[in-house]
């Protein structure tokens, strides 16, 4: 029996929810979505359109990374206590494997490889509709004090 593993989410809103928080944002320009969750992954997906092709006519690296930094981003932001709180980049990485095709959409999911107090390390896979890798990405997520949170001096002491 494969051993079971507890959802690592410190909150799971809706998916209507998460795509309702990135109107006006990067996430709508380009038409990137979250469609939903397992216990350990984020996915999404992005359309291969106008807003998302090199000039050649087909996905551009720079849409690829972008969609992969928000997946993995959404998902760090799921994992840590958003009331403390925050995560933004540090690093990210791609491989272009294939070309994404105009008129389809490409599918991304983010699992964790590490996910530390202060920093979190996330794959992304990216595929196209025959399901073939179109990029894989690692991003790593710097966790975050919101502002406010610091200690003062006295709570130190």
């Amino acid at each position: 029996m494969p051993e079971q593993t507890a959802a690592i989410w410190f909150s799971t809103p809706s998916v209507e929810t998460l795509n309702l928080k990135a109107e006006a944002t990067l996430n709508q320009n380009l038409g990137i979505e979250v469609t939903g969750f397992t216990d350990t992954a984020l996915q999404g997906k992005m359309p291969v359109d106008e807003r998302t092709v090199q000039p050649a006519g087909v996905l551009h690296g720079g849409a690829s990374v972008a969609f992969a930094e928000t997946l993995a981003s959404w998902a760090g932001y799921l994992v840590v206590d958003s009331s403390r709180f925050h995560v933004v980049g540090q690093e990210i990485n791609a491989n272009h494997l294939r070309p994404g095709i105009a008129g389809q959409f490409v599918y991304g999911e983010a699992t964790p490889i590490q996910l530390g107090r202060r920093s979190h390390v996330w794959q992304i896979h990216i595929r196209n509709e025959s399901g073939k890798l179109v990029c894989i990405s690692r991003c790593t997520l710097a966790v975050i004090d919101l502002p406010g949170q610091y200690a003062t001096k006295e709570e130190r002491a």
